[in-house]
């Protein structure tokens, strides 16, 4: 059996590794913030969230079908809570019965593997409850096609059938093993035999008329009697132990994908109710193949900039439709940053199958997000900020791939306006030509003006609004490239002349 709702036609693997570029995004993101959220307390949720949303999807229907498992798991939070605590606590009851081993010896895996096998027919008898009281209230292909399945394969026959079986493999007849002699009276060909038909006669107990089978008894003392018999035990229930050690192990395997893949869904309902509390609404994404360019958005906010204070932000409305890049410039602490944070996690909630944190969100989906955000200088002094800059800038070319996306913030402005914006401006096109669609955040006018004049079709630019007698707005709205980052009014701000 398999559950199926993460992918359409494949397992979810939470020990994949992540894309190379994982802790950059978690850094430059803020992205510690929202899987937090998301787990809780379950690290299991934690690192399931954290792949889903750093290994994203790129395929739009794989996207959408995860979507729709979501909406479900929305709609009956109560039952997938319950279905995702039934596995944790059948994987949980397994690790704490035995440590299960298939490399013990046979006759230890004919003892352990029943028992395993008779605890999850338990759950799985709960499971099927759950499939027939609530399976009509779910619509999605993942939770219908999951509930066929249960239903088809666990009917009343089937737990019958294990049950009589988990009867007989307690042996209260006895062990009942056939084999044939070979030359020199060497047994091979050991087969387990059905014990229930051995049992003795009352005239055989008593003695009494001739004997169907003869027996003789092993002495207290004697190891070389009981290791040989032991021996003779471990060749006759070789197969069947085998059978059954496979037969818990693929048990045990259904309950932990059901866990892992439910892990991610229960941390999306987390986050909902969690953004609930403050009030901010959420939106199901619209993915779109990668040509021709889509971005477009309102209402968008930095979800973990909200999550860390507990209340609302203020959302951006957008429309890059058509654009290969999209150019930020405007006032210090204006919201450009926070802007392009939004921008960057929606992408990668959108590739995760998740809502997004916003009114509206319609977008190209991309093979990956990367980051190159602006650091502190090197406290080591073994590089310059420039040199730093440039080195990471190397690692994102090594690694990036056409129908990405490259967040730029304040890059490359550790050293000049002339020559800053020259390695951007090359930096940037070579990207573009590359069909990688870059958001840059930036004070380099020389730059902006560049793209200004140059290509004014194909990019989008946006200012942040200037303080002023009323505060700031923190909204970023479309407007020609600004010369000025208005440093003055942070100047006054904390204090100046």
């Amino acid at each position: 059996m398999k559950a199926h709702l993460m992918f359409q036609d494949a397992d979810f693997a939470v020990n994949q590794p992540l894309p190379a570029n994982a802790d950059q995004l978690v850094h430059d993101l803020d992205l510690e913030t929202l899987l937090a959220t998301m787990a809780g307390k379950d690290k299991l949720v934690y690192n399931v969230s954290k792949v889903a949303l750093l290994d994203g999807l790129d395929n739009p229907d794989e996207i959408t079908y995860r979507q729709r498992v979501l909406a479900d798991c929305f709609e009956q939070p109560d039952i997938v809570r319950e279905i995702y605590d039934l596995a944790v606590n059948a994987v949980s009851d397994q690790q704490k019965m035995f440590w299960f081993s298939s490399r013990g010896t046979p006759t230890r895996m004919m003892w352990q593997s029943p028992q395993v096998i008779g605890m999850y027919m338990g759950y799985l008898e709960r499971l099927r409850r759950i499939v027939d009281e609530h399976s009509d209230k779910f619509g999605s292909d993942g939770w219908t096609t999951f509930f066929r399945v249960l239903e088809d394969e666990l009917d009343d026959d089937y737990f019958q059938l294990i049950d009589e079986h988990l009867k007989q493999l307690k042996f209260k007849n006895g062990t009942l093993i056939s084999a044939m002699l070979s030359f020199g009276n060497t047994g091979l060909e050991y087969v387990l035999r059905d014990s229930r038909r051995t049992k003795q006669t009352i005239r055989e107990m008593l003695g009494v008329g001739g004997r169907k089978s003869y027996s003789f008894e092993i002495p207290p003392r004697d190891e070389a009697g009981s290791q040989a018999l032991e021996d003779l035990m471990n060749r006759g229930v070789n197969g069947a132990a085998n059978s059954l050690s496979q037969a818990a192990d693929h048990l045990a395997n259904f309950f932990i994908m059901l866990r892992t893949e439910l892990a991610f869904y229960v941390g999306c309902l987390n986050l909902r109710e969690r953004l609930a509390t403050i009030g901010e609404p959420v939106c199901v994404p619209i993915p779109q193949p990668w040509s021709p360019a889509r971005l477009n958005f309102s209402g968008l906010y930095d979800v973990c900039l909200s999550l860390r204070n507990n209340k609302r932000v203020v959302g951006n409305e957008a429309n890059a439709d058509g654009r290969a890049l999209i150019v930020v410039t405007g006032a210090n602490s204006g919201g450009k940053s926070t802007f392009l944070r939004s921008v960057g996690i929606a992408h990668l909630m959108m590739r995760a199958g998740m809502v997004v944190a916003g009114e509206a969100f319609e977008a190209s989906t991309c093979e990956g997000v990367f980051t190159h955000f602006v650091r502190e200088e090197d406290t080591s002094m073994t590089s310059g900020k420039l040199d730093e800059e440039l080195a990471r800038m190397s690692v994102i070319a090594d690694e990036i791939t056409p129908h990405c996306v490259v967040l730029f913030n304040e890059s490359f402005s550790a050293t000049n306006e002339r020559e800053g914006s020259e390695i951007a401006r090359q930096v940037l096109q070579a990207l573009i030509d590359s069909d990688i669609r870059p958001l840059v955040v930036t004070h380099l006018f020389d730059l902006a003006e560049h793209f200004y004049e140059n290509a004014f079709d194909t990019t989008l630019f946006l200012q942040a609004g200037r303080e002023t007698e009323a505060g700031r707005t923190f909204k970023v709205l479309p407007g020609e490239p600004l010369p000025t980052s208005f440093a003055e009014d942070v100047f006054e701000r904390i204090g100046g002349w």
